[in-house]
């Protein structure tokens, strides 16, 4: 497939773009010093929002839940198995069953809700982001897809296991 420039799709080229709407402006410095999770003691920090995309937080409200996609830019992008939550008591696992920034496309997902509205400036928390982490999207959470629910498992009878509410 082919674009109006003659070249290659990024589909096709295994490349995709991203650009990032902002910036991540906190008190964590390094990774070291950041929790692995939001929830596990994470401060509130603020999302600069770049001018140029600024009126597409019309709507967001103090209070709101959201979901900020960030791009993990001290990651390691080599990595395929890691010990889960770098314990070495654990046995390596594939990236792609933990929740570890160091894998081949590192997107952050964190949700946390709107403590305050400043211009372009969102206070946002707990969020475990280091300073200087790029923002590429914000998200509404809805009730809907973003909650689960239990249901039985097919794979394990008998067994519950989290199924998106739909």
């Amino acid at each position: 497939m082919e674009g109006v420039s003659g070249k290659r799709s990024p589909v096709e080229s295994g490349m995709a773009w991203l650009r990032a709407i902002g910036t991540i402006r906190s008190t964590l410095k390094t990774r070291a010093e950041a929790p692995k999770q939001g929830s596990e003691g994470a401060p509130d920090a603020w999302v600069e929002v770049s001018p140029l995309v600024a009126q597409g937080l019309d709507g967001l409200k103090v209070g709101d839940d959201i979901i900020v996609v960030t791009w993990l830019h001290k990651a390691r992008r080599d990595a395929l198995k890691v010990h889960p939550r770098s314990d070495r008591s654990r046995p390596l696992t594939g990236v792609f069953a933990t929740r570890s920034p160091d894998r081949p496309n590192p997107l952050g997902l964190h949700r946390v809700t709107v403590r305050r509205i400043a211009k372009n400036r969102l206070l946002i928390g707990p969020i475990e982001a280091i300073d200087g982490t790029p923002v590429v999207d914000i998200k509404p959470v809805t009730g809907q897809l973003d909650e689960r629910t239990p249901t039985t498992s097919t794979s394990r009878p008998g067994k519950v296991a989290g199924a998106w509410k739909l």
